[in-house]
This record gives structure tokens, C-alpha cells and sequence, in this order.
């Protein structure tokens, strides 16, 4: 599950008067529960316990990087859909950018495999190649960012 819909929910928990969210998507399901520490043991779902009255964080690189990107100069080439990202073009293949690189609007950055289908990544903007948000053959989530480009 996308660690900004835990954000999410986190917030909406806190600022209402329910003491439990419980949201299942496929497989995967998190629960989380107002309490004053005592958080019950669930096997089938992550558990996250939040005391009331309190500003809930949860300290993880993944939020550090979601509130990043919101606080650069830099434009982000977003994946359209949920997929697979392929930097290259096959296995072994020079990647289409590397971190320092020079694109321009239109240039292929990465492949995004979705339904066994390949799906060619258009930069939107032109300018350096700052980041790569995303490691070879890693799944991405619909709006993840996958590159920072510099103007």
C-alpha cells in the first residue's frame, strides 16, 4: 500500500472522532487504531497505534522523500500508471538517462510495464537529469515520481 494513502489516513483518523480505520486493498490491509499504547496484535494486518491528542509522524525515508520533492525547484517526471519501471530498454541495454544527462521535452526516459504491455515514458520537460527516484524493475505507483529534472 502507498505510503502517502497511510499518510492520509493517519490525518483523517487524528482530526476525526473514530478510534479505528480499516482499509483492505487486495491483500493487503492496514488498521489503524486510536489508543493509549495498548495496540492489539493482528498477524493479518499491519497495525499502527495513535495516541490520542498527539501529532502522529511516522519517520520513514519514504515520507522524508514524498515531502521533499514538494519543497525543490525541480520538475518531476511522474509515472502515468502503476507498473514495473525498466530504465533500459532490455536487460543489459544502456538506460535511456543517467543521473547528469541533458533531456529534452519528448525524449524516452524509462519503460513502465503494465498488463505484460511496454509503455515508453515521455519527459514533459526539458532540462539536467538531477535524480532517479526509482531502481531498475521496481514497482511504481500511479503519480510516484520516477525522475527530477533542473530547468
Amino acid at each position: 500500500m502507498d505510503i502517502r494513502k497511510v499518510k492520509k489516513l493517519i490525518e483523517m483518523l487524528e482530526n476525526s472522532n473514530l478510534e479505528e480505520i480499516e482499509i483492505q486493498e487486495g491483500e493487503e490491509s492496514v488498521r489503524l487504531v486510536k489508543s493509549n499504547g495498548n495496540v492489539p496484535n493482528n498477524s493479518q494486518s499491519h497495525v499502527i497505534g495513535i495516541p490520542e491528542a498527539s501529532s502522529a509522524k511516522i519517520e520513514t525515508e519514504e515520507i522524508q522523500s514524498i515531502e521533499s520533492e514538494d519543497q525543490t525547484d525541480g520538475d518531476f517526471i511522474k509515472s502515468p500508471m502503476v507498473g514495473t519501471f525498466y530504465a533500459s530498454a532490455s536487460p543489459g541495454a544502456k538506460p535511456f538517462i543517467n543521473v547528469g544527462d541533458i533531456v529534452a521535452e519528448g525524449d524516452v526516459v524509462c519503460i513502465v510495464e503494465a498488463m505484460k504491455m511496454m509503455n515508453e515514458i515521455k519527459s514533459e520537460f526539458s532540462g539536467k537529469v538531477v535524480a532517479i527516484k526509482v531502481d531498475n524493475s521496481e514497482p511504481v505507483e500511479y503519480g510516484q515520481a520516477l525522475f527530477e529534472i533542473a530547468k
